[in-house]
């Protein structure tokens, strides 16, 4: 870890980086996003199959346009989702979340139309069978250490105590981050197969 570089300096550095290779798609620029990164659908695929996802029925995704290919192809094989509710503010730890389970719930959008809202309340039940969460990325270490946009849901990871993926384009993969890390992930679906980081 390098102390000169801190988590904004480094999140500017990958979207530029990103944005210069034009390996992303709206919302660009990317900054200020989990960037929506060129073969997110093969990524999320190659998540999805993997032997510690496949079979899991119940997962937490992240409301962000990168992880649309991966809702879809969710809900597509079964899988209930729960997507944090994007208007809908709680308090105290407490937070709002679409239940999902039709395909065409898949963009923001049209959940208001298809989905069950369902309220996580720290300690308590809530979000009913949750096995795994599925968040967005700016930067990931390939042992794990995560790096999210800064702010919002999932900033500091979910601490729900289950585990939790993500996806990463090559450019955003180094061995280890050169600065603190948001979160540490389990595995890293990427267009070209599922890193599995080492416990820490």
């Amino acid at each position: 870890m390098d102390p000169s570089v801190t988590p904004g300096a480094y999140r500017e550095q990958l979207w530029t980086a990103l944005l210069r290779a034009r390996a992303c798609a709206y919302p660009l620029p990317p900054h200020g996003h989990h960037p929506n990164f060129s073969r997110a659908r093969q990524a999320a695929r190659e998540l999805l199959a993997h032997p510690q996802v496949a079979g899991l029925r119940t997962l937490i995704v992240g409301p962000d346009r990168v992880l649309a290919p991966l809702r879809k192809l969710a809900l597509e094989a079964g899988v209930t989702l729960y997507v944090p509710h994007q208007k809908r503010v709680a308090q105290h730890g407490q937070v709002w979340y679409w239940r999902l389970t039709s395909p065409a719930g898949a963009r923001l959008s049209a959940m208001p139309g298809v989905g069950e809202p369902a309220l996580y309340v720290p300690g308590r039940a809530g979000l009913e069978g949750a096995q795994a969460a599925v968040l967005g990325s700016v930067a990931v270490g390939r042992d794990g250490a995560r790096l999210g946009k800064g702010f919002g849901w999932g900033a500091r990871g979910l601490g729900l105590g289950l585990p939790e993926f993500t996806l990463a384009h090559p450019l955003m993969l180094s061995p280890t981050l050169p600065c603190p890390a948001d979160s540490r992930v389990a595995l890293i679906g990427t267009p070209d197969g599922v890193l599995e980081p080492a416990t820490p």
